[in-house]
Order: structure tokens, then sequence, then C-alpha cells
């Protein structure tokens, strides 16, 4: 959650069952996507809406400043039957709230939205076609998957069944690459830099075509055997 040194202060929130979402609700959150994304696939951000419980709004004022999308789901996953899933979706912050711990707070906000009960061990997982979105995740040594690593046959099981639950309609289990629509998800307004080594485990990935690489990683530990 955020504390007092984020200045958020000002800032309004509201988590609501996505299937709940007002038409107003809807176009702001298409308007920020369009603002923080180059060809913004508008399609993208809908089967997001579509296929995840929660979406968590930030305001100030009148103002969407931005928006998570995700929640927590109980899934029978291999060896491991009724496992506290994060299934995190597309979050958008405007420039001027980055970096605030917002992003963090929006998806942390869907998850208690879950109400499904305490769980001491939770499987994140999320999807990103920039590196700067992983750099969080691979530093987690449970993380999947990670440079110069191959995943696990349990991992890889785990993997797929994840990413049927994001609707990927192609994953490679070897490398967790998710194959896209063939349009772009879109392209940030603001790209961060990262280093070359960090595109090693985007190599499987087509930006231009929509892909995006899937990412899973235990909190607080991981079970047995990861």
């Amino acid at each position: 959650m955020m504390t007092d040194d984020h200045a958020t202060t000002d800032i309004e929130f509201k988590t609501l069952p996505t299937r709940d979402l007002s038409e107003e609700e809807r176009a702001a959150m298409f308007g920020l996507f369009d603002s923080c994304y180059r060809q913004a696939n508008h399609a993208y951000l809908q089967d997001t809406i579509d296929r995840l419980e929660f979406a968590s709004l930030a305001r100030q004022g009148e103002t969407l400043v931005g928006f998570g999308l995700g929640e927590l789901r109980i899934m029978d996953l291999p060896r491991l039957p009724q496992s506290a899933v994060v299934l995190g979706g597309l979050t958008c912050v405007v420039d001027g709230y980055r970096r605030r711990g917002l992003g963090t707070d929006l998806g942390h906000r869907n998850i208690v939205a879950s109400a499904r009960g305490g769980h001491d061990r939770m499987l994140l997982c999320g999807r990103a076609a920039h590196p700067a979105g992983f750099r969080v995740l691979v530093r987690n040594k449970s993380a999947v998957p990670q440079r110069d690593a191959t995943p696990t046959s349990w991992q890889q099981e785990i993997g797929q069944v994840i990413a049927d639950a994001y609707g990927v309609a192609a994953f490679d289990p070897l490398t967790f690459a998710c194959a896209g629509s063939g349009k772009p998800i879109g392209y940030p307004v603001l790209e961060q830099d990262v280093l070359p080594a960090e595109w090693e485990l985007f190599r499987a990935v087509d930006r231009d075509c929509g892909d995006s690489l899937l990412g899973i990683v235990w909190i607080s530990d991981a079970p047995p055997g990861w």
C-alpha cells in the first residue's frame, strides 16, 4: 500500500467489479490508455476488462490519473490444488503520478476487493512487452522466466494454465512468450531506458504483433521443489 511519502492525499480511489463500470468510467479508462500509449489497442483493453474481475480507479478531482485491472482467483494448479493466484492486468498512470507507487497500490486494491480470505502463499502473475515491467519480478529467485534458465516441466505446466486464464491464443512454455493478436498492444509514450541484457528474456516477443511475456512469482515463498 502507498504511504504519505508518496504525497497522494489529493487522490480518490474507487474499486469495483469490472461489470459495474459505467460508460463514463470506461471512456475515461480508454482515454487514459490513449494518453499513455501510442497505437493503443482498444480491443486488448476491452478483453482485459471482460476477463478480469476488478478495476481500481484513481482520480484527482474529475480527472482519472490511474487505473489498474486484476483479481485474486482460487485455481487448481498442477500439483497445487486451490492455490491463490493474482492475475494482474493492464495498469496505466499519468506521467505526473508515476514512480509514486500508485500502480502497485491499484493492484493491491484489486486483490483486497477479491476478498478470497487470507493466504500465506500467492502466485503473482502478469504480462509485459517491455523489460521495465519485469525488473522487480526477476529479482525474486522464484520468478519464472529467468535469464539463462529453462523453466522446469512443472513451471511450464503452471505457465500454460496461467496463460489459458489470460486467454492467450498461443503460449511458448520454454520462453513464456504469449502470442498477440497480430496488432501491437501499444507503445509507451514515455519508454524507460533498459540495458541490452534486459531484452534477453524478450527475444521471442514481437511487440509489433502484440506479443507479451508472461511472468510468475511466488509471494511470500515458493512451494517445495519449485
